[in-house]
């Protein structure tokens, strides 16, 4: 198991603020990650995603779910860039809101080539909020 700060993070992804949206990666074998996000509120989608009603937008939670399965390629993106080529069967279930804590499930599906298929949940506590698979060239 390997644990990834916010700092680590950065050496495997090429987001920044306000982009980067992991604060803590879990590398729990070669086949599953656990990562974790906290909304302060004062991200920048809130204040237009919805004013006096502020959910996060299904793409940023698809943003989320995809630089978490990034740790999964941590051995394989030194010196290199994992790009996100595709997003298939997502669902959102229940709304994210400011001061939510979400827990993010990725899963290894398989290789081809320089290219990295994984499958995502997000939950907060107990509850399912958001699920899809993912495709990522590594260049």
């Amino acid at each position: 198991m390997i644990e990834l700060n916010k700092e680590q993070i950065k050496e495997i992804l090429p987001h920044r603020e306000p982009m980067l949206l992991l604060d803590h990666i879990v590398i729990q074998d070669d086949k599953s990650v656990r990562a974790t996000y906290y909304f302060t509120g004062d991200e920048w989608f809130f204040r237009g995603h919805y004013p006096g009603n502020p959910i996060v937008p299904g793409v940023i939670l698809c943003e989320i779910m995809a630089q978490a399965s990034c740790g999964l390629f941590v051995d394989k993106v030194k010196n290199k860039t994992p790009y996100l080529i595709s997003i298939g069967n997502a669902k959102f279930r229940k709304k994210v809101r400011p001061q939510d804590t979400i827990v993010i499930n990725a899963v290894f599906l398989h290789r081809k080539g320089a290219f990295y298929y994984t499958q995502c949940s997000m939950y907060r506590g107990k509850t399912l909020c958001a699920e899809g698979e993912f495709s990522f060239v590594v260049m």
